[in-house]
């Protein structure tokens, strides 16, 4: 059966500018792209904009904001939080994002309960767990000689810590053995761990290299959590495919990108909620003194990377700030540097090409699978573009509003 979106403007998300179009899909497929398409079902979009399904390339879709309150999470049953994600992946999806990058904490359980339908979520690329250094970014220990919720290992979930050339290697396998479709490591501390610095390296150049080097021998690429511009130039040089935060990068951080083609996903929805942490009592205090003089550092690094043409996918770090809040990464590109196309693109068709799926998804084009966001007006008021998508369609099937 062909359906076919009528009376509507199109975004493609190439870049070029919204034009009136009609969208024709069949068997989970675009058809054609065009003025005075037929089908056997018409969904009236006029006024509407229609936009391919969006990306969030730096996610975590197992965790939610609320569970940086360690004291209660680690006072739950386990288990709970596996009936929660169900949740985070609604609302995310609600968004009109049905691509995701998950950046640890879902397994491949998860992934393959979209995938079976048991869960309605966005289709997911997933990392399973980060890789850090023994007290680095994703080192759940604690001085109590407790763990912290988010380091507990479980069948599908090892742990990511790992030292040294032969113990990186091997960790690599695991999350690969695991179902890792990515392998993310921390080659930077972090802000909300308790025992690093977000400033400096984590890991060697030796440990960055054999992680890569491992993971691309199996065809995985790699994702790097880093703040520090020393960890940032570890990892491009030994050829991530994209540096997640970039707070601190240099312009000899902005020369490597350039040279090595290397993404940058800014994740600056992120930062909306440093005052709020820093400000928590239920926040560690290790945790809070690193965000109490942050500012938002990572605005002015996006204005130069963007001046520089380094190659950019949205990302959020979403739940740091709640899930749900993810367009707001949009906003914040187009106000620090990025115009609203640029924005839009590095939501779509860009972040495609960072997952490896630019065959398949990130433009409306004949040939790509159909995923279809309806926005009610102007896709480009990015301040009340979530609550203006009315309907998210993923491989052909109307998926928003929920059944």
């Amino acid at each position: 059966m062909r359906t076919v979106f009528q009376g509507g403007r199109v975004f493609d998300g190439t870049g070029a500018a919204v034009a009136e179009a009609d969208v024709l899909i069949r068997d989970g497929a675009i058809v054609a792209v065009g003025p005075g398409l037929e089908g056997d079902v018409a969904v009236d979009v006029t006024g509407k904009t229609l936009l391919p399904g969006l990306f969030d390339t730096h996610v975590h879709l197992a965790m939610r904001y609320e569970d940086f309150d360690e004291a209660v999470v680690m006072n739950e049953p386990f288990s709970l939080k596996f009936f929660r994600m169900g949740q985070n992946l609604r609302t995310t999806l609600a968004l009109g994002i049905t691509t995701v990058r998950d950046a640890s904490g879902a397994d491949a359980g998860l992934r393959m309960a979209v995938e079976q339908g048991t869960l309605v979520g966005p289709r997911m690329q997933i990392s399973v767990q980060m890789l850090s250094m023994t007290g680095g970014h994703s080192d759940a220990w604690l001085p109590s000689g407790l763990v912290g919720p988010w380091g507990v290992e479980y069948p599908g979930m090892p742990s990511g810590v790992c030292d040294g050339v032969d113990g990186v290697t091997r960790k690599v396998r695991e999350m690969i053995r695991a179902g890792a479709d990515v392998i993310k490591i921390a080659s930077s501390g972090g802000f909300l761990s308790p025992s690093d610095d977000p400033r400096e390296p984590n890991f060697s150049q030796e440990e960055v290299d054999a992680i890569v080097r491992t993971a691309a021998d199996l065809g995985t690429p790699v994702m790097a959590h880093a703040h520090g511009a020393e960890g940032i130039k570890r990892a491009v040089r030994a050829g991530v495919r994209s540096i997640d935060h970039g707070t601190y990068l240099d312009d000899e951080c902005i020369e490597l990108m350039l040279e090595k083609g290397t993404w940058l996903v800014p994740t600056l929805t992120a930062g909306d909620t440093t005052d709020e942490l820093a400000n928590d009592p239920r926040i560690a205090e290790a945790v809070r003194e690193k965000l109490r003089s942050l500012g938002r550092p990572e605005l002015e690094m996006f204005e130069r990377a963007a001046a520089a043409g380094v190659k950019v996918a949205m990302g959020t770090d979403c739940p740091v700030a709640p899930h749900g809040t993810n367009l707001h990464e949009l906003e914040l590109m187009a106000a620090h540097g990025f115009t609203p196309t640029q924005a839009l693109v590095a939501a779509t068709s860009s972040a495609a090409d960072l997952m490896g799926l630019a065959d398949e998804l990130g433009t409306l084009e004949p040939g790509k699978r159909a995923d279809v966001v309806v926005v009610d007006g102007d896709a480009f008021e990015f301040g009340t573009l979530k609550d203006r998508i009315e309907q998210v369609w993923k491989d052909g099937v109307r998926v928003v509003p929920f059944a």
